[in-house]
């Protein structure tokens, strides 16, 4: 949709011959950019609440500058996760507020930053090697408009690390779980709060961990309630479902 075609229907608004719910829904289903190797949609925010979001890993440095680029164009914020350093300088030669969140390897561009809620979102980890895929959930948490108290390297290896901490994971809202190894600190957490726990199993550990899948299976075959599970190394899906059900 043009700015021609807009202003129309904004003047078909007006004149009360088009309703504002029926503009509203042409509007969630257009438009979409296309740059030849991508279709690029500038309406995702609008549609569900959250800005475009690039997923980085397995493009060229210059498609991800080429994309973020027309995002930035159209939106006031976008995100991209797995990024490389050098994605990161190709994007900032055409965006130039795009930051860099290094551990999270995420670049952000937060011109018009979402309204604050005071319910927090807990990110725990159990070792510190699955902090890159809790700071990925952090910070997507965070831009997002919700505040983020952060619990790392407090796995069931040490559990007494985990107690020390307990009171202020359970002052949580939603809890963000980040294991590798065999993943089983999201069942303990899981049978130790009242709050939705949402599990990520990453793919740290040794050979029979096959990637991340040990702690898959782990966390889906948990036996605490209110345990839910994103998939392999996913901290973006994990820091998206948390601020959805933290906004409710």
């Amino acid at each position: 949709m043009d700015k021609e075609q807009l202003e129309s229907m904004l003047k078909e608004v007006a004149a009360g011959r088009t309703s504002v719910e029926d503009a509203m829904r042409g509007l969630k289903n257009l438009p979409f950019e296309d740059l030849g190797f991508a279709n690029v949609d500038h309406h995702r925010a609008l549609r569900n609440g959250c800005p475009e979001t690039v997923f980085c890993q397995g493009k060229t440095s210059e498609r991800i500058a080429a994309i973020m680029e027309r995002l930035a164009a159209n939106n006031p914020n976008i995100m991209g996760t797995r990024a490389r350093p050098e994605d990161f300088d190709a994007v900032k030669r055409v965006v130039p507020d795009a930051e860099y969140r290094e551990e999270a390897r995420m670049i952000v561009v937060n011109r018009r930053p979402a309204a604050r809620t005071e319910k927090v979102i807990a990110v725990v980890t159990a070792g510190t090697a699955d902090i890159p895929v809790a700071e990925e959930a952090a910070v997507t948490a965070e831009v997002l408009g919700n505040r983020v108290d952060r619990t790392y390297d407090v796995g069931v290896a040490g559990v007494h690390r985990l107690f020390a901490n307990l009171e202020r994971i359970r002052a949580a809202n939603v809890i963000i779980v980040v294991a590798g190894m065999e993943g089983a600190l999201a069942s303990v957490v899981g049978g130790l709060v009242d709050k939705p726990v949402i599990a990520v199993p990453t793919s740290v550990g040794y050979g029979a961990s096959f990637g991340g899948l040990a702690a898959l299976l782990t966390m889906l075959n948990s036996c605490a309630n209110g345990v839910g599970v994103v998939n392999i190394d996913n901290g973006y899906g994990a820091g998206y479902l948390a601020s959805s059900i933290n906004r409710r």
